[in-house]
């Protein structure tokens, strides 16, 4: 498959419903601890992302609407867990000589 250089603007507004969750998550639970160490907290968000499900969506609206809230409840768990797992694995695997 060959990518094209210019991607069309109707992309533009697709995004996984969980990164926001996820960048808040961070912040939440590492403050300003990690602040200085972009590499850091983008490796995170990375791990964390992909212990959770992938579901794309335009607007945020589009799920969170539809949410009960019992199934919000789950998500913040399933949010806060792999954000967790996500510090831990980051920090035990972080190269020493950064």
């Amino acid at each position: 498959m060959k990518f094209k250089k210019e991607i069309h603007p109707a992309f533009d507004d697709l995004h996984n419903f969980y990164e926001e969750y996820v960048f808040s998550g961070i912040a939440d639970q590492l403050g300003a601890e990690y602040e200085d160490n972009p590499g850091f907290l983008a490796d995170v968000a990375c791990v964390a992302l992909n212990k959770l499900p992938v579901k794309y969506i335009r607007h945020h609206v589009d799920m969170a609407f539809y949410m009960t809230p019992e199934e919000y409840a789950q998500m913040e768990t399933m949010v806060h867990k792999a954000v967790n797992e996500a510090i831990e694995l980051v920090k035990n695997h972080q190269r020493h000589d950064q």
